[in-house]
């Protein structure tokens, strides 16, 4: 009698596929074994029942990230293109049309270049470096022109050629006596020289 009991079940079993495994579990007093998927599974208490039984009537929501409590509403997030250096108005230039440029060259003669130039400061109303640059005394030839370190200021904050740029330059020799005069200056748009 019990042989054909279990023959019973086992055939209901087989024959019963809306029957799913918990039920069969529930039916033979046996607990049933999640499928195997090839990866691991959380342990069956792990999972709530609700969620493990029926996924799509409960689906497990993300947590939804609160606004940073800096930002607030309307700000613009966009960073700020910062400025070039004026832009090349001569062949064989260096440095002009770019940000923070570690060469500056006019394009002609030695006194007109600055190398190994660091920024201490670029975007503001001015930028201040620091470079090396061919010092000529009064009274003497640029091949009698010593090497020195040379201040680099650019400032006059405004536009070339439709971008954001410093419309001029000025380097000078602290250790020669000179400093920064902003009457003196290369318009870095056209190349003209103020007061120089």
């Amino acid at each position: 009698m019990v042989g054909i009991l279990l023959t019973a079940t086992a055939a209901c079993d087989v024959s019963s596929p809306g029957v799913q495994g918990t039920e069969k579990g529930t039916e033979t007093g046996t607990p049933s074994a999640a499928p195997s998927t090839g990866g691991s599974a959380p342990a069956e208490s792990d999972v709530p029942p609700a969620t493990a039984e029926h996924p799509a009537e409960h689906p497990v929501k993300a947590p939804v990230s609160p606004l940073p409590t800096h930002a607030s509403a309307g700000t613009a997030t966009v960073p700020a293109v910062p400025p070039v250096l004026g832009m090349p108005w001569a062949q064989n230039q260096q440095g002009y049309g770019q940000v923070r440029p570690a060469t500056i060259f006019n394009g002609g003669d030695p006194t007109g270049l600055v190398q190994s130039v660091t920024w201490s400061s670029w975007g503001g109303a001015s930028a201040v470096g620091t470079g090396t640059a061919e010092y000529v005394g009064p009274g003497q030839s640029v091949a009698d022109g010593t090497e020195a370190r040379a201040e680099v200021v650019a400032f006059r904050l405004g536009s070339c050629a439709g971008k954001k740029a410093y419309r001029a330059i000025e380097w000078y020799f602290p250790a020669h006596g000179q400093h920064f005069d902003p009457t003196r200056y290369i318009d870095t748009c056209t190349g003209e020289n103020h007061g120089m």
